[in-house]
C-alpha cells in the first residue's frame, strides 16, 4: 500500500530473495520494509466468513467436495477483490486498496452480492462471525504451511485448531503514515490503533458460542479474542516497546526475535526446530537447520506472514483484532477505524477516552461491554467515529455507525441479521 520501496536505500537494494542473509541485513530490511508512507486515506478491508449449510433447518458445514466444487466456482466469478480460502473452508474477500473508504466498500458490496448468489447455488451461505457456533470442520488446507501450523500451535491445546479452522475476522488495511509523516506521527498512529484495540474487541464481540472450548479459554466473552489470547504471546500478543526503542527498532527486535514456526522443504514436512528463533537462524545458519541451511530474505518474508499480533505491520498496517459481523455491520468497524485516523481532533479524543485501557486485551476479551470502563470507553469510541463520520460528510456511515451503536446498548443479538 505504501510508496517507500528499499531501492530507496542502496545497502539493501542488492539484496536477493534466495541469497541468505546476515543479522544486520535483516535489521536493516525489516523496518524499511514492514512501515512505509503513503496518501493519507488509502485503506483496505479483508472480510472473513465461516460457510454453512443453507437449508431450512439445517445446521452444519458442506462436506469436503461440496466446499471444492464451491470454490472452484468461486474461482471464476468476476471479482474484483482477491478471493481466497481459509484453513477450515472459511472465505475471504481482500479488497484493493483505495484512496477512499467508500470505494472500497462499493468494491465489497458488489463482490459479496456475486459470493451470496453463488454459493445460495450450492446450498450455502455466508455467516458473519467470530467464531464458529458449530463443532470444528475438518481442515480443509492440506498444504505443508498449515501442517506446520497445526503441529506448532497444537502445543497450546485446542485453541490453535479453533483459530485455523473456525474462526472469522474483519482486518482493516491502513497506511502506517501519511506521505511526509515522520516518526512521531507513525508512533501516534501505531499507539491509537492499540490503545482502541480494547474497546473495539468488546464493541464488536461476536462469538460467544463454541461446542468445543477448551477450559483455558471458555471462560471469555470474546471466545475468538480468547483463543488468540491463549496462543503462543511471543508470535499473537503486541510486541512492548522500550523507552529506549523507536517503533520500527521494538519491531525489529520482536520479528526476529520470535520462534520460526515453519521451515520450507521440497517434498518434506516444513515442521521447525522447537524453540528456534528467526535470530538464532540467523546466526546459526546450518548448525540450526542442517538440512536447510542460513535463512534467506525470502525466508524472512515467510517468517513474517506467521507472526500474529493485533496489529500487524506489513508496509501498511494490518487490524486484526475485530471479529467478522453479520450483515451491513462490517462496515462499522473499518469506517470508525479510518475516521479516527484521518480525523486528527476525533483520534486525540479516542487516546484521551482510551489511555486508561492500554494493555487490557484479556479483560476486554474476557468481560467485554460488561466491563464498565471498557464498556464506557467503547460507546464513546463509536460515538467519536460517528461524529467524525458525519464532518467528513459521508452521512450513511456515520448514522450505520450510530445505529450499531443503539443496537449494541440494547444488546440485541446480530447473529440472525440478514445476509451479509
Amino acid at each position: 500500500m505504501g510508496v517507500v520501496s528499499i531501492d530507496d536505500v542502496p545497502r539493501l537494494a542488492t539484496l536477493v530473495d534466495g541469497q541468505p542473509i546476515t543479522e544486520a541485513e535483516a535489521e536493516g530490511w525489516i523496518p524499511c520494509t514492514c512501515f512505509k508512507h503513503g496518501p493519507p486515506g488509502r485503506v483496505g478491508v479483508e472480510l472473513e466468513y465461516l460457510v454453512h449449510q443453507k437449508a431450512p433447518g439445517s445446521a452444519g458445514h458442506l462436506r469436503t467436495e461440496q466446499l471444492q466444487h464451491l470454490f472452484d466456482d468461486l474461482r471464476t466469478q468476476p471479482l474484483h477483490s482477491r478471493f481466497t480460502v481459509e484453513p477450515g473452508g472459511q472465505v475471504e474477500l481482500s479488497s484493493q486498496p483505495a484512496d477512499d473508504l467508500t470505494t472500497v466498500i462499493g468494491c465489497l458490496e458488489r463482490d459479496l452480492a456475486v459470493l451470496n448468489h453463488t454459493l445460495d447455488r450450492h446450498g450455502a451461505r455466508l455467516v458473519g462471525m467470530g467464531l464458529d457456533p458449530l463443532a470444528p470442520p475438518p481442515r480443509h488446507l492440506l498444504e505443508p504451511r498449515y501442517e506446520a501450523m497445526e503441529a506448532y500451535f497444537d502445543r497450546w491445546g485446542s485453541a490453535g485448531r479453533a483459530m485455523m479452522r473456525s474462526s472469522a475476522s474483519i482486518q482493516v488495511n491502513v497506511e502506517a503514515g501519511r506521505l511526509g509523516g515522520g516518526p512521531e506521527e507513525l508512533r501516534r498512529r501505531w499507539d491509537l490503533l492499540h490503545l482502541i484495540g480494547p474497546a473495539l474487541v468488546a464493541a464488536f464481540a461476536n462469538s460467544v458460542r463454541y461446542p468445543a472450548a477448551d477450559p483455558g479459554w471458555a471462560g471469555f466473552t470474546n471466545l475468538r479474542q480468547g483463543v488468540w489470547l491463549t496462543l503462543d504471546p511471543a508470535r499473537c500478543r503486541a510486541p512492548e516497546i522500550a523507552r529506549t526503542e523507536s517503533l520500527p527498532e521494538a519491531w525489529t527486535r520482536w520479528v526476529l526475535d520470535a520462534p520460526v514456526l515453519a521451515v520450507r522443504r521440497e517434498g518434506r514436512p516444513w515442521t521447525a526446530p522447537a524453540g528456534l528463533s528467526f535470530r538464532q537462524w540467523l546466526r546459526e545458519g546450518v548448525r540450526a537447520v542442517p538440512d536447510v541451511g542460513p535463512p534467506t530474505l525470502s525466508d524472512l518474508r515467510y517468517h513474517l506472514t506467521t507472526l500474529f499480533p493485533p496489529v500487524r505491520a506489513r508496509g501498511h498496517l494490518e487490524v486484526r483484532y475485530i471479529d467478522a459481523q453479520p450483515g451491513p455491520w462490517w462496515r462499522v468497524p473499518a469506517a470508525a477505524i479510518t475516521a479516527l485516523l484521518e480525523d486528527d481532533g476525533a483520534g486525540d479524543a479516542a487516546l484521551e477516552v482510551c489511555e486508561s485501557l492500554s494493555g487490557r486485551w484479556p479483560d476486554a476479551a474476557r468481560f467485554g461491554l460488561a466491563d464498565l470502563e471498557i464498556g464506557r470507553a467503547a460507546e464513546r469510541v463509536l460515538a467519536i467515529a460517528a461524529t467524525a463520520l458525519e464532518r467528513a460528510a459521508r452521512p450513511a456511515l456515520a448514522e450505520l455507525t450510530a445505529d450499531y451503536l443503539d443496537r449494541r446498548r440494547l444488546d440485541q443479538n446480530f447473529a440472525e441479521e440478514k445476509p451479509c
